[in-house]
């Protein structure tokens, strides 16, 4: 078994502080708002790797649940956790952890990463939409048009920043470690 290192609990502290400030960057949007947290999930995934990067996530999802205003809004606790949104919470954790698993077996490259990172939002996508469907009782294609559609655009640029950050940020910590 792997333990962690100081360095290693030092990089999930900081993407746990990364995601907690890219989701304060945020378009207020009913139901579900736009902001970029995915960016930083997407780097999480890619810079630490499936394990880490997927605990990184869930240390954020934790810190709100537990009340830090880490959320979007600065808000925090159980109920947004337990509310219509929870599962996109969730989500990060699995998005976290496809991207990580991608970047493992096909490398840590920006062509490699785009597919690793759509296959990780689309696991977000698909748990926050089926958390959202069971707690609203909104159907199926609803559910799509509200959660997941005025997304689109914004995640492929998240994506698109992220893929090409990633590879340069793996190189620069690879770096650091050897200095």
């Amino acid at each position: 078994m792997q333990k962690f290192t100081v360095r290693t609990l030092t990089l999930c502290a900081l993407f746990v502080a990364l995601t907690a400030v890219c989701s304060q960057i945020a378009i207020p949007m009913a139901p579900v708002p736009i902001n970029l947290a995915n960016f930083a999930v997407f780097l999480s995934g890619a810079v630490l790797g499936a394990k880490y990067g997927a605990f990184s996530q869930f240390a954020f999802v934790l810190l709100g649940a537990v009340g830090a205003p880490v959320f979007t809004g600065f808000t925090g606790g159980p109920g947004i956790l337990f509310g219509p949104t929870g599962g996109y919470l969730a989500g990060y954790v699995a998005a976290a952890l496809v991207v990580g698993l991608f970047c493992k077996k096909f490398g840590c490259k920006t062509r490699a990463l785009i597919p690793g990172m759509i296959a990780g939002a689309a696991v977000c996508y698909l748990l926050g939409t089926a958390w959202f469907m069971a707690l609203t009782g909104t159907g199926f294609a609803e559910s799509l048009l509200l959660c997941v559609v005025p997304f689109l655009i914004g995640d492929s640029l998240k994506i698109a920043l992220a893929a090409l950050v990633a590879p340069q940020l793996v190189r620069l910590l690879a770096r650091a470690k050897t200095a």
